[in-house]
């Protein structure tokens, strides 16, 4: 899928096949040490062991709370930072569904009040490293994710920070989670244009658990929502992979794995889950495409399991059943054009493709190919 556009430039080692990862080689080797030299003291390794894992959280499971069916209230401030206090109010669901056992939620909102529809949707990323989430916003208007907002969980309260901007001015962002019981909690987003020394809150939100799902009429019917729909389910996937792009070098590694594809916002959003294993290791990661009615064009968006990060997008579309999309990145520092394509969308197969240009797009080096087949159930 084209979730592994910059997985060679960025996010993947350059391993040969069978190749152990440095990064894991070298942390396995220092704690074999560390802990060699704490148990030639006596009483002292389990001391320091002991100690060095109660100050250490993993929070991974910070956010559990979240998983389920949600009724919410909302209130939006209409004109933040601006003096005013007219806030619009919504009614509506709450779904959460975990991603990667748990080192990611998908989190979709569907709500109606006297402004209109409000169909939101929340990416939540964990960072296995930092210990920390990363949360990423969108809403079905613009097609688009925001900045994102990272932080961590103490107790049953997180707060998280970024940053905005708010009628061209650059703002401070902070979100905070209050868990008060197992069946309600409620989130806070302010924004500070001081510094963080004053806070204006502009969105809350409070849910309740609920048992049922209420339906909520899709807010529009654009034909170009649907480009990716001959996508959802589930799939067998080959990969090929050019280790070295823009090297001359002509070796490729290959993975097998599977593919979940979930329909979000009536078709205006999709959800790729890939996994995959060969020689060079084993891939986890997603892809979250995103419809903007305005442009008529999509976004690409991906993330690896294990980081809080989210890659820039690629923008394109699709055109007689042929997908292009292109993005600039960067590889061993310098600045190169990426292409994804989709040659093939039928209902039982596909075949996508990934290249990079380091001359201005004249030329293209084909370094990633997929090969989908429908999943047998």
């Amino acid at each position: 899928m084209e979730a592994l556009r910059a997985a060679p430039a960025a996010c993947l080692p350059s391993l040969a096949p069978g190749e152990p990862d440095l990064n894991i080689r070298n942390t396995i080797r220092t704690s074999i040490i560390l802990t060699a030299a704490l148990a030639a003291l006596p009483g002292l390794g389990a001391e320091r062991a002991a100690a060095g894992s109660l100050a250490v959280h993993d929070g991974r499971h910070d956010f559990d709370f979240n998983i389920g069916t949600w009724k919410t209230r909302i209130r939006i401030l209409s004109h933040p930072l601006s003096g005013s206090t007219r806030w619009s109010r919504f009614d509506g669901t709450v779904v959460v569904r975990p991603l990667w056992g748990g080192k990611g939620q998908l989190e979709q909102i569907e709500a109606q009040g006297s402004h209109g529809h409000f169909e939101g949707m929340t990416l939540f990323l964990y960072d296995t490293r930092a210990r920390q989430w990363g949360q990423y916003f969108a809403n079905s208007e613009s097609g688009a994710l925001d900045s994102g907002v990272r932080g961590s969980f103490k107790g049953r309260q997180g707060e998280f920070y970024g940053e905005d901007s708010v009628n061209g001015r650059a703002v401070l962002v902070r979100m905070v989670w209050t868990v008060t019981s197992a069946t309600e909690h409620h989130v806070v987003q302010s924004f500070s244009a001081d510094g963080g020394r004053t806070w204006e809150a502009n969105f809350i939100g409070d849910l309740t658990a609920a048992r049922e799902t209420p339906s909520v009429p899709p807010v529009s019917s654009d034909p170009a929502q649907h480009d990716f729909d001959w996508q959802f389910g589930d799939w067998k996937i080959h990969m090929q992979r050019l280790l070295h792009p823009l090297s001359n070098a002509e070796t490729w590694t290959t993975y097998d794995g599977s593919v979940e594809v979930m329909k979000l916002w009536a078709g205006r959003a999709n959800l790729a889950e890939i996994a995959a294993s060969g020689p060079s290791g084993s891939l986890q990661f997603l892809a979250l495409r995103l419809f903007n009615p305005r442009s008529q064009q999509w976004a690409l968006y991906f993330a690896h399991a294990g980081s809080d990060a989210v890659e820039a997008p690629m923008y394109g579309g699709f055109k007689e059943g042929h997908g292009t999309f292109y993005d600039e990145e960067s590889l061993d520092g310098r600045s190169i054009l990426g292409r994804f394509a989709f040659d093939s969308t039928d209902a039982d197969s596909g075949r996508d493709e990934q290249a990079f240009s380091a001359d201005g797009g004249r030329t293209w080096e084909v370094n990633w190919v997929n090969h989908l087949r429908r999943a047998t159930k």
